[in-house]
């Protein structure tokens, strides 16, 4: 699809997304980055959605991987590394046998959506119950391999591999640069099947180069944000917008519909 025959309603869904993304990446907003795919999904197909935004993440996090250069730790990327690339490997067929199936599709992206929300909701609980808890590796590999599916499907794969790192308590800089590698190279892989499925075309590609500048507007807003407004409220809107997507996602492609094939 060539960008001039995009619609209103997916420019204005793509440069919020986009912008999310640029927000995300300066650090300001818990989990911001993961309403653009979910968003872009109200207006375009799911792995058409996740394939546009790709090479903007991988744009953004080469950025950060440069400035946490040397610092991250390998181990935890080395444990959790293999199994993502079994989760991207899984998503791929999963894309590969439903892509066809929209409906199927946005249902499952709203229910990611979904899940989001309450595991930001519950995220205290959670790190309270596993405080001080070191995980074997194949747990680490598990939580990797959820996070290379659920990254693929809908660029949210943080979640799964917060539960692997944080309770190593690793120095900030080295939490932040570990994750800013991993995701890099979870990123890169993604291309591959994204590749191979025919999602990365000149259409896709062209609005990408056009989208860059938002992505850098968006890092700035992010740095302006974080100095001004509060960040736990600046979340909870992002949570109720998340909620409603999700919930729109989900209710537009409802499992009625779908047994009715309607």
């Amino acid at each position: 699809m060539i960008w001039p025959e995009y619609g209103v309603d997916f420019w204005i869904a793509t440069v919020i997304a986009v912008i999310f993304v640029g927000i995300a990446k300066a650090g300001f907003g818990g989990g911001v980055g993961a309403l653009s795919t979910p968003l872009m999904s109200l207006v375009l197909p799911v792995a058409e959605a996740a394939a546009l935004l790709l090479p903007l993440m991988i744009l953004a996090d080469q950025v950060a991987v440069y400035k946490y250069r040397g610092k991250f730790d390998r181990k935890t990327i080395w444990v959790a590394l293999p199994g993502a690339i079994i989760g991207i490997g899984l998503a791929w067929l999963v894309f590969d046998r439903l892509v066809a199936q929209e409906r199927l599709m946005k249902l499952g992206m709203g229910l990611i959506s979904l899940l989001f929300v309450v595991y930001q909701l519950s995220r205290d609980y959670i790190f309270n119950r596993i405080e001080g808890v070191r995980f074997p590796n194949w747990v680490g590999q598990l939580l990797g391999t959820t996070s290379g599916f659920t990254s693929t499907i809908a660029h949210v794969g943080g979640p799964p591999f917060q539960i692997y790192v944080i309770p190593q308590k690793l120095d900030r800089d080295i939490y932040v640069g570990t994750n800013a590698w991993f995701f890099w190279a979870v990123n890169l892989i993604k291309l591959i099947p994204f590749g191979f499925l025919g999602f990365l075309t000149i259409g896709n590609l062209s609005t990408t180069l056009i989208l860059v500048p938002i992505v850098i507007i968006g890092v700035y807003l992010g740095i302006w944000l974080n100095q001004r407004v509060s960040q736990s409220l600046f979340n909870g809107i992002i949570y109720s917008l998340m909620a409603v997507t999700g919930i729109q996602l989900v209710l537009g492609q409802s499992l009625l519909g779908l047994l009715l094939g309607g």
